[in-house]
C-alpha cells in the first residue's frame, strides 16, 4: 500500500495484531486517518480490512515491516504468546520500533513485556482502553497509558485516531494498566449498584423504567444507570463487553491486591456475582446481565 503524497510526516506504518470485536474497529480508524495498515493474515479478516490493509502471512513479518505495532489481544498469556512465543513479534522488531499494548493485562507482566522489549532497542507503550466497541467504532475510547513520554508524543496522533480522552499517566510502564484495572473495579461496582437498586425497586412495585429515568436528573446519575440500566430493563444483554472479560479485569485486581496487601471486598463481592452468572451459562453475555444472578437471589426479574 503507498503511503499518499505529501502525508509523509503524519502517516505512519503500523502493524496492528489483534482484530477481534475491538481491535477491528480500531485498525479501521488508524486507516481512515491516514496511517498505512499492516495486518497478519488469519480466515477471519473481515473484506473491509483486506481492502484496506497490506496483510502478511504472520505476526512476525507485521512486526519486521512496521514502524510501530499494537496488540490488542484478550488476555496476559495472549500478550505474551503474541511477543515471546515461537515466532513471536518480539524477535522480529528492529531496534526503534514502537510497541503498543493496548490489551488489558497484568501491571506485573506488563513492566517484565518492556524490560524484554526495551533490551531489543525498542520502546514500549501500554495503553489499556476503556469504552467497549461503541467507542471503539466511534474512535472515542478513553486511553490510558504508561511508558516513556517521547514515546508517546511519538504515539499520540495514533491514540488520537482511535480515541478522544488520552492520558499519559505515568511514565513508568505498568501506570496504563494499573489504571484500567482501577477503571474495571470502578465500573464493575456501579454496575452491581445499579443491578441492585433496579432489583429492589421493582420488586417494591416500582415501575424499573421510570425509576431509571428519575434517578438520571439526581446525583446517582452516571454513564451506568444511563446506559447498563436500560440494557437491563429491556433484558438487551449481547454483549458490548462481556462478563468473562470483566472476570479476567477483576481477577487482574484481586490478584494485584494480594501482592499489595489490599483488601477489595466490594470487588470480590461484584466477581462472585459475575461468577453465579457465568456459571449458568452467560460468561458471553454483556457485563450488565450481572443482574442476573441478583434477580435470582431476589427470586424477581425486572424488565
Amino acid at each position: 500500500m503507498e503511503r499518499p503524497v505529501g502525508s509523509e510526516c503524519l502517516q505512519m506504518r503500523v502493524g496492528f495484531i489483534g482484530l477481534g470485536i475491538m481491535g477491528r474497529p480500531m485498525a479501521l480508524n488508524l486507516a481512515k486517518a491516514g496511517h498505512e495498515l499492516v495486518v497478519p493474515e488469519r480466515a477471519s479478516l473481515t473484506d473491509d480490512l483486506r481492502s484496506t490493509a497490506t496483510v502478511l502471512p504472520s505476526p512476525a513479518e507485521v512486526a519486521s515491516a512496521a514502524e510501530v505495532v499494537i496488540l490488542m489481544v484478550p488476555d496476559t498469556p495472549d500478550v505474551e504468546a503474541v511477543l515471546f512465543g515461537e515466532g513471536g513479534v518480539a524477535a522480529a522488531l528492529k531496534p526503534g520500533t514502537l510497541l503498543i499494548d493496548m490489551s488489558s493485562i497484568s501491571p506485573t507482566a506488563t513492566k517484565d513485556f518492556a524490560a524484554r522489549v526495551n533490551a531489543r532497542g525498542c520502546d514500549y507503550l501500554d495503553a489499556p482502553v476503556s469504552g467497549g466497541e461503541v467507542g471503539a467504532r466511534n474512535a472515542a475510547l478513553t486511553i490510558m497509558i504508561g511508558g516513556p513520554k517521547a514515546a508517546f508524543d511519538r504515539a499520540l496522533p495514533l491514540f488520537q485516531a482511535m480515541g478522544k480522552n488520552i492520558t499519559l499517566v505515568g511514565e513508568e510502564n505498568g501506570a496504563g494498566q494499573t489504571t484500567k484495572v482501577a477503571n474495571q473495579i470502578i465500573v464493575a461496582l456501579n454496575i452491581a449498584a445499579v443491578s441492585e437498586a433496579l432489583v429492589f425497586a421493582s420488586k417494591a412495585g416500582a415501575d424499573p423504567a421510570r425509576v431509571r429515568e428519575a434517578l438520571m436528573g439526581g446525583f446517582a446519575s452516571s454513564r451506568i444507570l444511563e446506559v447498563h440500566a436500560e440494557r437491563m430493563i429491556k433484558r438487551t444483554f449481547d454483549p458490548g463487553f462481556r462478563i468473562a472479560l470483566h472476570q479476567k479485569d477483576l481477577n487482574l485486581a484481586l490478584q494485584a491486591a494480594r501482592e499489595l496487601e489490599v483488601a477489595l471486598p466490594a470487588t470480590a463481592n461484584a466477581q462472585q456475582l459475575f461468577s453465579a452468572v457465568a456459571a449458568a451459562g452467560g460468561a458471553g453475555q454483556d457485563h450488565s446481565a450481572l443482574v442476573r444472578a441478583l434477580e435470582k437471589l431476589a427470586s424477581h426479574e425486572i424488565g
